[in-house]
């Protein structure tokens, strides 16, 4: 009697610990490792070298030129297809007929009115019955901004534009 107790204690007791077990016995935890410390990370590169702004009571002579203000604009709108110098086609100007206008030719561009370049940039080569592949511009640039552009175009003219 004395075995069947114990027997039946010992079941009762591996029942109720193995309850809801799927009868595996859980894998221990691993042991505890301290984390290192993160590696250091490497600085990050230094920012691009930035024009310094004009000290005080200087000015910045850009500021001020309209053709070098305007160059800017052309540089990354125009130079695509009229090229850098405004003569020689840019990589956009490739299997686009007509060519681009070439702003270094005094003796057809000294002979636009402001007007007329004024327009063409504003809305485009087909406002002035040229190509309609010549973008609108006047939409991305303010009206000063295209009266900048006008005047670096003017500067490209050889002969030189005299107004």
């Amino acid at each position: 009697m004395r075995l069947i107790r114990w027997t039946l204690c010992t079941a009762i007791a591996c029942a109720a610990l193995a309850c809801g077990d799927s009868g595996e016995s859980p894998a221990p935890a691993p042991p505890a490792q301290p984390t290192p410390p993160p590696a250091a990370e490497p600085a990050p590169p230094p920012p691009p070298a930035a024009e310094l702004p004009p000290a005080a009571g200087q000015v910045d002579p850009a500021a001020n030129d309209p053709v070098q203000r305007g160059k800017m604009h052309y540089t990354l709108l125009c130079s695509t297809c009229h090229g850098e110098d405004g003569c020689s086609p840019g990589p956009g100007a490739a299997g686009l007929d007509p060519q681009p206008a070439k702003h270094c030719d005094g003796n057809y561009m000294n002979a636009l009115s402001d007007d007329h370049i004024f327009k063409v940039i504003k809305e485009g080569g087909a406002s002035v019955g040229k190509s309609p592949l010549m973008a609108p511009w006047g939409g991305t640039l303010s009206d000063d901004d295209i009266r900048d552009v006008m005047a670096y175009v003017r500067s490209l003219a050889n002969p030189p534009y005299k107004g």
